[in-house]
């Protein structure tokens, strides 16, 4: 007779082994997956702020809009929370369950451990900067439990801090690509510092915390700004480069890639649909979800004389890959369009054009008085042309978690805010001559009497735009309500001071014993 003997769950034991050790250790790796090239990572920081808004698409435009449906019952703050959580639990037992494991030696493991320390520490980064108090949980749930609380804020932030303070001795310090090393780990300390120093847990020293260890990521290690913004962004093998302190790994090979990396749909203008053009891999499947605001391009790339960024952000022009004649034609300089294949179909300037000096180019312009919510400027620095074919949404290009540019935008603001304009000025203007068109970086320099709180919150943008920064960034300003109102009309109507914070997720309230006196729902949801 055949015995067998059926396991339906790889047993707790296997943890233990350092196959079981390794493997536990990718998987809490893994929910960054969960988080950085998701729709719901993009659609909680880029949207509702005042640089980013709605597309004419997405089931989501509540959260820009910050109605009522903006509630408990929202799924992508569920998602994050419950991805988050199963991280920082198999976190839990890879630290937890270290001392049992036997064949491995003993610096693999303290640094197995150091690295889920970090990714545990950013998980709760994350959380309690979305939701205030969040259940702080450093032991291994080994069976459910109903039992839950809210774990005050400074509460939180010295886990956080005590975490990557302790993982900072046992990670290597030199580059390894895809594992956390020494510099992440002080990146993600000055950028917790610098948060942490406007938060319920701020502390004199923050500020001064921030700086050290922004500076000591600058000089300690081999990071260098690459010489031109936009080989930051080049697929492929460009996005292991010296500017990337640590990042999300995805990969073409789709039995690995999971649901792969998705930011490569969500920021194109509905080019698809407009004569001369039709959907293809290399300028994308346009989701048309998130539209930049007046203030973007008015403002933060108001100067398009010295400073790249602009340029190499967005795109401006589309060559036909649809060659024919058209008379549905968006640029009303024109009633018809003949087009052979690679001609200019669009263009998009920037500026204004008089109606002449549209009508004069055999193309159509897309000037900013046409732009709506499915014509608008693309933003590139997310595109996936390597997909292997056009509808392909499991994107394999790695989402830039780190990079050495906020790094010195986080040291010029943490030691402005000691008021040392001084030595906070290098910095700024590192990231500034770096975005210089050639022979532009003389012009591209600021003085310490131009170096202010609203220069930083406009130079943070040019560099940083889309990046998953600003929500956070004006939250911890204490600027996200006042600027929604200037510069975003869809948030305006409705955006009141309590959300500042996200609401808890209606699940997590319902499944804790006792509900909402137990577990109480941030005010104003």
């Amino acid at each position: 007779m055949l015995e067998e003997e059926v396991i339906s769950q790889v047993g707790s034991q296997y943890i233990t082994s350092p196959a079981g050790f390794n493997a536990a250790t990718q998987a809490v790796y893994a929910s960054l997956r969960d988080y950085y090239g998701r729709e719901s990572g993009m659609t909680m920081t880029v949207f509702g702020t005042d640089t980013y808004t709605m597309g004419s698409d997405g089931v989501y435009k509540f959260v820009n809009q910050y109605t009522t449906q903006l509630d408990a019952r929202t799924g992508y703050l569920n998602d994050i929370w419950n991805a988050f959580y199963l991280g920082i639990n198999t976190a839990n037992a890879v630290v937890a369950q270290a001392p049992n494991v036997t064949g491995l030696e003993e610096a693999v493991k303290k640094r197995r451990v150091a690295e889920v320390k970090f990714l545990r520490a950013h998980h709760y980064f994350i959380l309690v900067q979305m939701f205030g108090a969040v259940p702080l949980v450093l032991e291994q749930n080994a069976t459910a439990t109903k039992e839950a609380s809210r774990t005050p804020v400074p509460q939180v932030y010295a886990a956080i801090v005590k975490d990557l303070q302790e993982a900072l001795p046992d990670l290597n310090s030199t580059t390894d690509y895809g594992r956390v090393t020494k510099g992440a780990c002080e990146h993600l300390l000055a950028r917790v510092y610098l948060t942490k120093a406007t938060s319920e847990a701020a502390a004199a020293d923050d500020y001064a915390q921030a700086a050290t260890y922004a500076q000591n990521v600058i000089k300690n290690y081999s990071y260098r700004l690459l010489p031109d913004f936009a080989n930051v962004f080049a697929q492929g093998a460009g996005e292991v480069n010296d500017e990337v302190i640590f990042a999300t790994q995805y990969t073409s090979d789709p039995t690995t890639n999971g649901s792969g990396n998705e930011t490569h749909i969500h920021f194109l203008m509905e080019y698809d649909v407009v004569a001369g053009m039709q959907r293809d891999v290399f300028y994308g499947r346009p989701y048309k979800r998130f539209r930049p605001t007046n203030y973007t391009l008015n403002t933060i790339f108001k100067d398009r004389t010295n400073d790249s960024r602009y340029q190499k952000s967005f795109r401006t022009t589309y060559l036909s890959n649809k060659p024919g004649t058209y008379t549905n034609v968006f640029d009303n300089t024109k009633t018809r369009v003949t087009y052979q294949l690679g001609d200019t179909a669009i263009y998009l300037p920037g500026e204004e054009w008089s109606r002449a000096k549209r009508a004069s180019k055999p193309y159509q312009v897309l000037v900013p008085s046409l732009y709506s919510a499915r014509l608008f400027p693309t933003l590139t620095k997310f595109l996936d042309a390597l997909r292997p074919d056009l509808s392909y949404l499991n994107g394999s290009r790695d989402f830039l978690m780190f990079r050495l540019a906020e790094t010195h935008l986080i040291a010029a603001e943490a030691l402005l805010k000691q008021g040392k304009a001084n030595e906070a000025l290098p910095h700024i203007n590192a990231v500034r001559r770096r975005a210089a068109f050639a022979g532009k970086e003389a012009a591209m320099q600021i003085t310490a009497d131009q170096l202010t709180m609203e220069f930083i919150m406009e130079e943070r943008e040019r560099e940083l735009l889309g990046e998953m920064f600003r929500w956070f960034d004006l939250k911890r300003w204490g600027k996200l309500i006042e600027r929604v109102k200037l510069y975003n009309p869809d948030g305006a109507p409705n955006i009141k001071d309590y959300h500042v914070l996200r609401p808890i997720p209606q699940n997590q309230i319902d499944r804790t014993a006792g509900g909402a006196a137990a577990f109480p729902q941030n005010p104003g949801y």
